[in-house]
């Protein structure tokens, strides 16, 4: 299957101006963490008409503990601790048989369990309760540990660097720069939209890391140090409505 052109990348980032947004909401630092794979590897765990997206011929999987922050239906105000929790995904990057690039998410941990429940009914995404704390200051000390498991995974990253935008054929836009999600729902497939600036990313020095949540959705034996590590200080972000593409 042929991958995305530059040309589709670039305009993932400009949705359409008349779709409204149905939920605004904020993510702050962002920890991204990214092991290449075999894309026959990740192929097999997609559903039908998803493709592994890849960068120089390899396929990435992505696991990024954050912050949700006034997370709002659009045109009500945010509420205290129903607006603002912790996320923790594990994902890979697809794109659809027209070539529309996006992310695949395996999971996503949350420790808002209503946040968890809208979306699992609503967005139709693989949410899923956890235990989480995270302590953010010039060294960000996160875990989650998801409800079930008794597993612990545990961050410790300091951010530093000045803060840069990807240029359009670097690894970088490849990992960060995804505007679109995918959600499957028996033979459906559906396609989210998200709008916000380009990520201004920097160097993370990484003390400790965990890859339970990758060995929890089946992807046991990663090496224990990732391909690639950055930080995102944070962006606003609309959402927009799903959209049922098969």
């Amino acid at each position: 299957m042929t991958q995305p052109t530059p040309e589709q990348r670039e305009a993932a980032r400009h949705p359409a101006p008349a779709r409204r947004a149905v939920m605004h909401q904020r993510w702050e630092n962002l920890l991204f963490l990214h092991w290449s794979l075999e894309p026959d590897l990740v192929q097999r765990t997609l559903p039908p008409g998803l493709h592994a997206d890849t960068f120089a011929g390899d396929a990435w999987l992505g696991i990024v503990p954050f912050a949700m922050r006034a997370v709002r239906p659009a045109g009500l105000p945010a509420v205290g601790p129903l607006s603002n929790f912790l996320e923790l995904n594990v994902r890979t990057y697809v794109h659809d048989d027209r070539g529309v690039p996006g992310v695949w998410f395996y999971s996503l941990d949350c420790n808002q369990p209503l946040a968890v429940l809208i979306a699992q009914k609503i967005f139709r995404l693989p949410y899923r309760h956890a235990t989480m704390r995270a302590e953010f200051g010039h060294t960000i000390d996160y875990s989650s540990t998801r409800r079930g498991t008794g597993a612990e995974a545990r961050y410790l990253w300091s951010p530093h660097g000045e803060g840069r935008t990807a240029a359009p054929d670097s690894l970088e836009f490849f990992l960060l720069e995804r505007y679109h999600l995918y959600a499957a729902r028996g033979n459906r497939l559906y396609r989210g939209t998200v709008a916000h600036p380009p990520y201004e990313f920097r160097e993370a020095g990484v003390r400790e890391l965990s890859t339970t949540p990758a060995d929890l959705d089946g992807f046991s034996g990663l090496d224990p140090q990732p391909r690639h590590i950055c930080h995102a200080d944070g962006v606003d972000v609309r959402i927009l409505s799903l959209e049922q593409v098969s």
